[in-house]
């Protein structure tokens, strides 16, 4: 069985969003299938942006963040959901990353090979982003540049890989599309994908 960390990273702590359901439903198909899962829901912690290199290098992280790093050590899958804003992940989500993503947890703390063994390698993860736009437009004629972000110059730094995307675009008003999409993400959340 597979350690699971589904991180929930709609920023809305009222609920109520497809982003939240989706990750309570890949959540709920892991622990079905006998994985050992934790949720993470971004919009419940708290924590302050990081506003300079030392912070991000030497400060110490506040007890949300700390616990988070914990998590995110103990995952061997992890799973990231959000929704595109601005044509790219919420600034909460990315504030979380940047304070949970440190020296010594997510990068190398020895500076003189920055390009060695990175501290989460082993470690698969899948991204889920929401949209109003269709995938196949925000793939084509936007690049999905947000998407490659996360993937290539976080995720893969870090040394997780491989990482899986699931786009699901026109997410607004087509409930059977939505239903569709949730039993997919509990078939995902099964199989550890």
């Amino acid at each position: 069985m597979t350690r699971i960390l589904v991180i929930d990273g709609h920023p809305d702590p009222a609920g109520g969003h497809f982003i939240q359901a989706a990750a309570d439903r890949y959540a709920a198909g892991a622990r079905d299938a006998g994985h050992e899962v934790r949720l993470l829901r971004v919009a419940e912690l708290d924590f302050p942006l990081l506003r300079g290199s030392q912070d991000w290098e030497q400060g110490t992280p506040c007890p949300d963040i700390a616990r988070a790093q914990a998590d995110l050590v103990w995952a061997e899958h992890i799973v990231i959901l959000h929704p595109l804003w601005l044509g790219c992940m919420p600034a909460l989500l990315k504030g979380f990353l940047e304070q949970v993503l440190r020296p010594g947890v997510a990068v190398p703390r020895d500076r003189a090979s920055p390009m060695g063994k990175k501290p989460l390698s082993g470690r698969s993860a899948r991204i889920v982003v929401s949209m109003g736009m269709p995938a196949f437009f925000y793939r084509w004629f936007y690049g999905a540049h947000s998407v490659k972000l996360l993937k290539r110059n976080i995720l893969a730094f870090c040394g997780i890989g491989p990482v899986r995307t699931s786009l699901i675009g026109m997410i607004e008003g087509k409930a059977l599309a939505r239903a569709r999409w949730l039993e997919k993400l509990g078939q995902l959340g099964r199989a550890a994908r």
